[in-house]
Parts: structure tokens; C-alpha cells; sequence
């Protein structure tokens, strides 16, 4: 049997402005939802290290990283691309959902439309 999927309002466009980000309950699931720079994105308030409500953040910040490319020297990246689980720290990318430090850890990631100002989450 395969499961139809729905879109489900959870809030105005207006509610979610670029730059910020809300938790939002779809059934019994909670989903942050995020604005960056235009684009939405949705994401499980979950962290897989050990259950922590990881989109309660208060803001999105960007993180250090070091590449070979750049000699491994250190430079910030993904400014406000960035959660951290408020229990431990763990970093998120919330466009792919990959963990920054176990790279092997992905989030699954919610669709997230725009009908009519309303913004719907795609389970």
C-alpha cells in the first residue's frame, strides 16, 4: 500500500521571515522550518545523538571549517545555514541535513511549499 503524500498549512509566509525559523507541530510530529535567505527548508526537532529537540535553537549561525584546498586553514562557511542541537552541540547543514561532525548522519528533509502565502509541509 503506498502512503499518499499531503500538504499540511503551518503557518503565513509572513510568520517565517528570511533569516529565522520556527517549530511547528504536523500531527505528532515537530518540524523546524526555516527561512534562508528566501528558501525554505523543514526538519526533523530531533537530534539523533540522544533525542534532543535540535531545531529550538535560537538562531542559525554559519561554522569553522578547514579544507584541503585552503591549506586547512580555517575559514567561516554556511553563515546561517547552521543549527546546533542546544543539548550538545552537534552542528546541522539544514539544506542537505548532514551532520558537520559525522558526516554518515543525515536528517530526513520535510518538502516545504508556498501556496497562497500559506507555507505546507510535505509528508
Amino acid at each position: 500500500m503506498v502512503r499518499q503524500r499531503r500538504k499540511h498549512p503551518v503557518g503565513r509566509l509572513s510568520e517565517f521571515p528570511p533569516g529565522t525559523h520556527r517549530v511547528v507541530r504536523v500531527g505528532r510530529r515537530e518540524i523546524g522550518v526555516f527561512n534562508i535567505r528566501g528558501t525554505l527548508y523543514a526538519l526533523p526537532n530531533l537530534c539523533p545523538h540522544q533525542t534532543g529537540p535540535l531545531c529550538e535553537g535560537k538562531t542559525t549561525t554559519g561554522t569553522l571549517v578547514a579544507r584541503e584546498e585552503n591549506d586547512w586553514k580555517f575559514e567561516w562557511a554556511y553563515e546561517g545555514e547552521i543549527v546546533s542541537c542546544p543539548w550538545h552541540g552537534l552542528e546541522y547543514h539544514i539544506p542537505t541535513g548532514k551532520c558537520l561532525a559525522f558526516p554518515e548522519i543525515t536528517l530526513r528533509r520535510y518538502e516545504v511549499v508556498v501556496e497562497d502565502g500559506v507555507v505546507k509541509v510535505i509528508l
